[in-house]
């Protein structure tokens, strides 16, 4: 399977074509990593499972989730993004950017 560089990248901020939330991205696979069946149940459009794929925190609430890089776009408001665990995962937002906290053992 050929994957494809990821256009966004850790702390990034993004809306969500599709579903219009904006997020964070918290994680990022070349190509999709979840099991078929989530994929038929829930990845309704189909995306390609050979791109890139991001977990992503939602501005406002309280879950994540797993997102195709085709239904991603930057979010150019520079407003925050208000999640319980932003403040563990990352420090300030920067140039439209979160920036990660560094890992502890």
């Amino acid at each position: 399977m050929t994957t494809t560089a990821a256009r966004f990248h850790i702390g990034q901020l993004v809306h969500h074509r599709l579903f219009d939330y904006r997020g964070v991205i918290v994680d990022v696979d070349p190509a999709f990593s979840g099991s078929d069946d989530w994929y038929d149940q829930v990845a309704k459009s189909r995306p390609p499972k050979d791109q890139p794929w991001y977990r992503v925190l939602v501005d406002g609430a309280e879950h994540e989730t797993y997102v195709a890089e085709r239904n991603l776009e930057d979010d150019t408001s520079g407003q925050p993004i208000r999640h319980p665990m932003l403040g563990e995962l990352f420090g300030d937002l920067e140039g439209g950017r979160y920036q990660p906290r560094a890992l502890r053992n």
